[in-house]
């Protein structure tokens, strides 16, 4: 019988955590921005992005 391969731990740089807080980020401004983050521009990038909204299941009307 053998033993259960360990597995190595992966180094995750610093830098990492702080790209996937800007990524949840901005995400979160695509998918639920319905003009008051963005002001003027928000009609603008919530027709830019309208079709994905719908295709990720996020209602917008």
């Amino acid at each position: 019988m053998t033993s259960p391969a360990h597995s190595l731990p992966v180094p995750i740089p610093r830098w990492a955590y702080a790209v996937a807080l800007v990524a949840l980020v901005v995400t979160w401004l695509v998918l639920q921005e319905n003009g008051i983050a963005l002001g003027h521009a928000a009609e603008t990038v919530h027709e830019f992005f309208h079709d994905g909204r719908h295709a990720l299941g996020v209602p917008c009307h």
